[in-house]
């Protein structure tokens, strides 16, 4: 017994050592952004529903307020008694006012509906490109969530040389796996942001901040449209130069936060009143 006691023990550390320290601190890194990324997206997801929740509660304050207006009316013509007594006046008065009650009702109802279409469509968003951009494992890509509207930020590291718009190599795939998510969803178009930090610069192929910002913007939407056909009508490009800091600009770390580009995905406004308008039609 105590020979196989003895034997195990040596197996057990003969196994052990197979596995390197650099092994082992790669498979403790890939599990501990395996755990962030789940905290995230469960972040996420108790946001939505928090909104989502948040929602429902204006929908039944409304829908109190509604039924009160309704019972009030309802006694009114109890009190009335015989319709035939009220002018036609007080008649087309009161019918307009239950009408209004019920339109009312109705628009409630078919936003609530459109919003929760849309909480969902953002979520599944985000769910696809963390997948897709998960496997690149770059601090340089980040994608969040605010108020609603996805962002992914890719910083100008990643990007560009320094003082330059051409777009790197190692940012085309970036954008590869964008574009992919982005040509699957006909239902949500593409704002990309230009952003610097606010160290000035002139060249003789820049102007200044605001030019460098929106050549990079720009670059980046061509790549999209001539490498990836996403379509050019679905797309805009905008140069925010170094107006809208995230960090403090007295920093180098700060100045390396700033410089970047925001790929914004915005649901397309006519998608979400047809939303609208489709609600208003079943609802009839």
């Amino acid at each position: 017994m105590k020979n196989i006691l003895g034997i195990s023990l040596i197996a057990v550390l003969f196994l052990s050592s197979c596995v390197t320290q650099k092994k082992y601190t790669a498979l403790q890194s890939t599990l501990d952004k395996t755990n962030q990324d789940l905290v995230d997206s469960k972040a996420n997801l108790t946001k939505c529903i928090l909104d989502k929740e948040k929602a429902q509660s204006n929908y039944t304050t409304l829908q109190d307020q509604v039924d009160h207006l309704k019972k009030s009316n309802d006694a009114l013509l109890d009190n009335l008694g015989n319709m035939a007594s009220l002018s036609r006046k007080e008649a087309e008065n009161l019918e307009k006012s239950l009408e209004n009650i019920k339109e009312k009702d109705l628009h409630i109802r078919t936003m609530q509906d459109a919003i929760t279409r849309r909480d969902s469509i953002t979520l599944a968003l985000v769910t696809s490109l963390k997948g897709v951009l998960d496997d690149i494992n770059d601090p340089d890509i980040e994608v969040n969530v605010e108020k609603g509207v996805v962002y992914v930020s890719l910083s100008d590291k990643l990007m560009f040389d320094s003082g330059s718009y051409k777009v790197s190599n190692k940012a085309k795939v970036v954008l590869g796996k964008v574009a992919k998510i982005v040509n699957s969803r006909p239902e949500i178009n593409i704002m990309v942001e230009g952003h610097t930090d606010n160290v000035s610069i002139k060249t003789d192929a820049i102007e200044d901040n605001w030019d460098l910002s929106t050549k990079r913007a720009s670059s980046v939407v061509r790549v999209l449209q001539n490498d990836y056909n996403v379509a050019p009508d679905r797309m805009s490009a905008a140069g925010r130069s170094f107006y809208i800091p995230v960090a403090d600009n007295n920093t180098d770390a700060g100045k390396a936060k700033n410089r970047r580009t925001r790929i914004i995905i915005l649901p397309k406004l006519d998608e979400f009143f047809n939303l609208l308008e489709e609600g208003m039609k079943n609802a009839k």
